[in-house]
């Protein structure tokens, strides 16, 4: 399980995030939207392990997540809205450095059938990532947390700038990875996606989480007209 408990982060007299709470089983996956400054980064840089709360605790499988805390580390891979890889690499080579560099050592047939499960086309593996597009570098970066084996899987907003087609394989990857038992958690503007790929839901404002559902539960417009006025 992935937990905040009265999560909180300050700087000085500013709360960028407050007191937040929530949980998000193995294999679901969670959606928060909201505007830019509303929190969003800040939750999943805790998560991370990338700052320290001000107060209260962000748990993965029950472990307190800390900064150089290697026991998280490992079980966590992080999609950032644009993927930063080496464009003189291939996307093989750049897969194999990256799972490298996090202790593993695979075969070329191992690395490229991660890329192949990511949506990667095999055509592409032995190519410079130069000429990749955004879609295909997000494959590689999906491709790298399979590699980790990490139970869960962070995004900010890793959708940003796709085409119709990029977004709909993207979401269909998701799926997969929640099916597979894998936990994720991305922040996103986009609400239609959102309702698309997720389980759960929620929505965040100031540094506060001001509403949380399942997915099942509101469809695409009832969440926009709520969300239009909520912010």
């Amino acid at each position: 399980m992935l937990e905040a408990i009265d999560l909180t982060k300050r700087y000085g007299t500013y709360e960028a995030l407050s007191h937040l709470n929530l949980s998000v089983d193995k294999g679901e996956i969670f959606c928060l939207l909201g505007q830019n400054g509303a929190g969003k980064t800040t939750t999943i840089n805790l998560f991370l392990g990338l700052l320290e709360p001000t107060s209260g605790e962000a748990l993965l499988n029950g472990t307190v997540v800390k900064p150089n805390n290697n026991a998280v580390t490992k079980m966590i891979a992080y999609i950032p809205e644009v993927v930063q890889l080496y464009g003189n690499l291939s996307g093989l080579e750049n897969l194999n450095f990256f799972s490298r560099l996090a202790g593993f050592k695979y075969s070329d047939t191992e690395l490229s059938s991660f890329l192949q499960k990511a949506g990667l086309a095999e055509t592409a593996h032995q190519n410079k990532l130069g000429s990749y597009s955004k879609g295909m570098r997000q494959k590689v970066g999906i491709a790298i947390a399979l590699s980790k084996n990490a139970d869960y899987i962070f995004m900010d907003e890793p959708i940003s700038g796709l085409d119709p087609k990029a977004t709909l394989e993207f979401t269909k990857i998701c799926r997969e990875l929640g099916h597979e038992g894998k936990t994720i958690f991305m922040a996103t503007h986009d609400i239609f996606n959102a309702v698309n790929v997720s389980t759960k839901i929620g929505i965040m404002k100031e540094g506060k989480l001001v509403y949380q559902a399942n997915t099942d539960t509101i469809n695409a417009n009832e969440l926009q007209d709520l969300y239009l006025k909520t912010i």
